[in-house]
């Protein structure tokens, strides 16, 4: 009997799963369908607007009126405003389709190249054409929502960082509307080696050593704390732990939460941690300490305390050593450089409750590119244009 529910529940299971992957291929499928629609609207309202007749009348007639045929031929969905997006998308992604389809494109009558999204279409139908195909010619791997985000990026590097992020950790469409009102790409960068922030455009967020996990700011604006409010450290804690799926989304990859007012005696002396997480990814614990005014040098103290006992009683021979954060409001950077050793696994990391100024921020980010121009010299032209930012 035994022997029989065991091989029920396999076939339940291999059913259930057979199920799921065809969702997933429907859905993967029709965004896929969506996108190379938009995209081949987009490229032949562009090549009309090109011949010969680029005025802004024109383009404005053209649009109106070809929206005014569509929703009378195909039904509602093809606004002005989509018409204008689905340009717009073409424009920006052109470039990243391969060399091979745009050169064939080039070759190809008009005629012939305005026919080729139906003579893809039709070779799928006839089944002559597989998914994998149509990702190798049109490399677009999240919805039509995301690219409505991802198109108006000026940035390249910053645009395609959000892409493989959002691609990765499976981001809705909101949480990347988040992530880009947050700023993450350039807190991600102000916070790197300046010798590294180039991979964020090609891999995405890394995790390889401590410092990787750190942002400049960590934004706690899902807490709806007021910033000029009075609050202590322990409501600061209570909003954290009460918004923790949020909170530990802010903090990044393989972040796993342990422990809330982690207490540990030595030398009968008891001593608190403010919040224990433990990073899969870096294979080691991570300690916060929240601090609601200015950093001093005896929070870092204490946290250096704090981290030796995890080393030294906690954390067994296979894990890294203990990570230190002290999650401060205001933080002097030379206090903590003459207090802590070059090779410390202890940061300080302002918070913000409030979402930053993006402007402010990219302003800082050219600043930390001229920076390294003076320290380092000039940077290869061909790395300054790939970073897309002008200094």
């Amino acid at each position: 009997m035994s022997e029989l529910m065991n091989n029920t529940n396999d076939f339940f299971e291999n059913v259930a799963q057979i199920i799921e992957q065809a969702r997933r291929f429907v859905g993967r499928t029709a965004d896929l369908t969506m996108c190379i629609t938009y995209f081949e609207v987009g490229r032949m309202i562009v090549e009309e607007e090109q011949g010969g007749k680029a005025r802004a009348e024109y383009g404005r007639r053209l649009l109106a009126e070809l929206s005014e045929f569509l929703n009378g031929r195909v039904g509602k969905g093809f606004s002005e405003s989509t018409l204008r997006n689905a340009r717009k998308f073409y424009q920006v992604y052109a470039p990243s389709i391969q060399q091979t389809m745009l050169a064939e494109s080039d070759r190809s009558e008009k005629s012939e190249t305005r026919q080729s999204i139906i003579s893809i279409f039709d070779k799928i139908s006839e089944n002559q054409i597989r998914q994998t195909m149509l990702v190798e010619l049109y490399p677009f791997t999240l919805s039509w929502s995301h690219y409505l985000i991802l198109m108006r990026v000026k940035n390249n590097d910053e645009r395609r960082f959000y892409e493989i992020e959002a691609e990765k950790q499976q981001w809705t469409y909101r949480y990347l509307q988040r992530q880009h009102g947050s700023s993450l790409y350039e807190r991600l960068a102000l916070s790197r080696n300046k010798d590294e922030v180039m991979r964020l455009a090609k891999e995405g967020q890394t995790l390889e050593k401590p410092r990787d996990v750190l942002k400049n700011p960590l934004v706690l604006e899902f807490l709806n704390m007021a910033e000029d409010s009075s609050y202590s450290e322990t409501d600061l804690e209570s909003a954290i732990i009460s918004k923790l799926s949020y909170f530990l989304l802010e903090l990044g990859k393989g972040f796993l939460f342990e422990a809330r007012q982690k207490r540990f005696t030595f030398d009968e002396d008891h001593f608190i941690v403010d919040l224990v997480f433990y990073n899969r990814l870096l294979s080691c614990y991570v300690l916060i300490d929240l601090k609601t005014d200015k950093l001093k040098h005896q929070d870092l103290g204490q946290m250096q305390m704090y981290v030796n006992y995890f080393d030294r009683y906690v954390k067994t021979d296979k894990e890294n050593p203990t990570v230190g954060i002290l999650l401060c409001k205001e933080k002097n950077d030379s206090v903590v450089e003459l207090t802590l050793p070059e090779d410390s696994n202890i940061y300080a990391s302002k918070y913000s409750l409030y979402l930053p100024d993006k402007t402010l921020l990219q302003s800082k980010l050219a600043e930390w590119i001229e920076e390294f121009e003076e320290i380092h010299g000039e940077i290869d032209e061909e790395v300054k244009s790939e970073m897309d930012i002008d200094v």
